[in-house]
């Protein structure tokens, strides 16, 4: 059992949006912290049938059981009508709810009720590794995140059904798009372009449709969680700089199954890929379990000096190499920011045996990184 992360500390009596992409691991998180709820799951076709045809049954049962709390619905972008009835709950009997889903797009567009800023929202991410008893990095970089891959002895062959059932299939069915085979041929041409910057064109290309189209495909996948934007950072910038953002799968797992990357090995430039891409998901959610919520950019000038991720407002600059002994042609790009910036961290992650300091550079292995960050050491 993984130990996950305490999201709603300080939000005990609040009524919550709980929202993750599918296997994250919402439901069994509300099950362990809330196994006295009033619980409504609206993936059992009998409870949808009866909810989405019938909305005030939910209002009669919750009255009738008001000495229950909380009162969770899972999935509840299946049934937006449902919250006008929640909000009356919550406004006239005090009654607290946790509403869990996969995306919020559904709601969002339809132009629902979202309880006028009644309910708190939280996100659940795959596993980070402070909530993994002896976390292993090849088995985290080669099977992703996801708490069923994660330690599953035939992972890649879950994953390749994940991709089909949920991403082919349930979010064309959740977007209401017109051909799944386009949608297909465009995962893999952003799987293609995974931490790399967004061309719409050049994908629009590739799947012989619109850059538009291609666009509003990556709208599909950040409001379906599957994947966000990672901005460039260009405040106040001496050098030309890059403006495009990059694309990050939300999981590095599915990444490496869209790719065919097949298993990956320390020492090759895959690994490297795939490393960095772990450190991203680390570190996003950091972000927003911590409640800082700090910004997390890239840097990149027209003459390629990069940052692979600026922290805050320039505070911390992080480089991630996977080698197993950082040099200075490796410290180009942090040493070039912190010309430009007041930087209070300049760090570079790698497979070092022991931490270094190189000037105003502190290289870490990537073990003790992950300890400081999520000791509150780095940001």
């Amino acid at each position: 059992m993984y130990s996950r992360k305490q999201l709603f500390l300080g939000s005990e009596q609040e009524s919550l949006f709980l929202w993750g992409a599918r296997q994250t691991g919402k439901s069994t998180l509300l099950k362990k912290l809330f196994p006295d709820a009033l619980w409504f799951d609206l993936l059992i076709s009998n409870e949808y049938k009866r909810l989405s045809t019938k909305p005030d049954i939910l209002r009669e049962t919750v009255l009738a059981n008001l000495h229950t709390t909380p009162v969770i619905i899972d999935e509840i972008q299946l049934i937006p009508d449902l919250l006008n009835e929640i909000h009356w709950l919550i406004s006239n009997h005090g009654v607290r709810f946790i509403l869990s889903g996969s995306t919020p797009r559904k709601i969002i567009r339809s132009g629902a009720n979202l309880l006028g800023g009644r309910a708190l929202r939280y996100e659940l991410f795959p596993l980070v590794s402070a909530e993994i008893p002896d976390f292993e990095l090849i088995r985290a970089i080669n099977n992703g995140l996801l708490p069923r891959h994660y330690d599953a002895a035939n992972a890649q062959r879950m994953i390749s059904a994940y991709i089909g059932n949920y991403l082919r299939d349930e979010i064309v069915a959740e977007a209401r798009l017109r051909s799944a085979g386009t949608f297909a041929r465009f995962l893999e041409a952003a799987a293609l372009t995974n931490g790399e910057m967004v061309h719409y064109t050049n994908i629009a290309a590739d799947c012989g449709v619109s850059a538009t189209t291609v666009k509003e495909y990556f709208q599909i996948m950040e409001d379906t969680l599957i994947g966000r934007y990672l901005p460039s950072f260009q405040k106040r910038p001496k050098r030309r700089v890059i403006t495009a953002p990059k694309f990050y799968l939300f999981d590095v797992g599915i990444a490496n199954n869209l790719l065919g990357r097949g298993v990956l090995k320390p020492g090759t430039e895959l690994f490297g890929k795939a490393f960095e891409h772990f450190i991203y998901q680390e570190i996003y959610a950091h972000s927003r379990y911590t409640q800082n919520e700090y910004p997390v950019y890239y840097w990149r000038t027209a003459s390629q000096l990069e940052v692979d991720f600026v922290l805050g407002d320039h505070e911390v600059a992080i480089e991630v190499k996977a080698t197993e002994q950082a040099s200075d042609r490796h410290l180009r790009g942090l040493k070039a920011f912190a010309d430009e910036y007041t930087v209070k961290k300049a760090i570079l992650i790698s497979n070092d045996p022991r931490p270094r300091l190189v000037g105003d550079i502190l290289i870490l292995p990537w073990r003790e990184f992950l300890e400081r960050l999520w000791g509150g050491e780095v940001i």
